[in-house]
């Protein structure tokens, strides 16, 4: 980026040429499957995450090493033993060029590629609650991506509704430690993000997770009943969509002053 802007200012190229040149710069190819996106952080705050379902393992790796090497690091979700085993094959056949640093977390199902030493940037603090210990898969998915994203994450497991008395505390350490934003993470009835937003004054984010039974299960009830909440200042992503938490929550880090 820096060569084209030099060679613009001197002349040597067209604002045209330039503008082509660094759109081309943004978007690196590999081999026939994929375009990665470098420059996304710098546009959006948040980096690209690599989605592992669907695609063949060699191809995760390839996609986890080259993104690393442009960007420092790389995080990859929904994935398996099979992927984790793919990429560590890969960062070792890079050893002599690039030191990496690979991190598979077996319960969120995430990798995090980064080259030894790389720090993040830290730009805010955020909460995350999950209701039970079933949840807590989609809630270390939703940490993991804001951890890569400059937050800090203050997490809390298992205070879920069937015994409330249990979320005193930790709502009130959060409170107290004046996180920019919390994430809720709740199955069945999906009632906890609507008690939490209702008291207090920072947005909150509801994740329902596909945790249930028979009618409503797979996570339909918890999304109705927190598309339905009357606790203003609840926003609600996807089913089991932990990355969507993660980033949106970062987000509201970031610009928080």
């Amino acid at each position: 980026m820096e060569e084209i802007l030099r060679r613009f200012a001197q002349g040597e190229i067209s604002i045209e040429e330039a503008c082509k040149e660094l759109k081309v710069e943004g978007i690196r190819k590999l081999k026939d499957f994929a375009r990665i996106d470098i420059n996304r952080p710098h546009r959006t705050g948040i980096p690209e995450i690599i989605f592992a379902e669907g695609k063949r393992s060699s191809e995760v790796g390839d996609l986890a090493v080259a993104l690393a090497t442009a960007r420092g690091f790389a995080v990859i979700s929904r994935a398996g033993e099979k992927e984790a085993e793919e990429v560590k094959k890969r960062v070792e056949e890079e050893e002599e060029k690039v030191d990496f640093e690979v991190d598979y977390n077996e319960v969120a199902r995430t990798i995090l590629v980064k080259k030894r030493g790389y720090e993040f940037e830290k730009r805010g603090k955020i909460g995350l609650i999950a209701a039970g210990t079933a949840d807590i898969p989609v809630a270390e998915e939703a940490r993991v991506v804001a951890e890569v994203c400059g937050c800090e994450v203050l997490t809390s497991y298992d205070v879920g509704i069937a015994g409330i008395h249990r979320l005193v505390a930790p709502l009130e350490e959060l409170v107290n430690a004046d996180v920019a934003a919390i994430i809720v993470v709740a199955g069945m009835e999906g009632a906890l993000p609507s008690v939490v937003a209702g008291l207090v004054d920072v947005p909150v984010i509801g994740v329902p997770t596909s945790v249930g039974y028979g009618l409503g299960g797979e996570g339909r009830a918890a999304l109705l009943s927190m598309l339905q909440s009357c606790s203003p200042g609840l926003a609600v992503v996807n089913i089991d969509n932990g990355v969507g938490a993660g980033a949106f929550a970062a987000k509201c880090a970031r610009h928080r002053k």
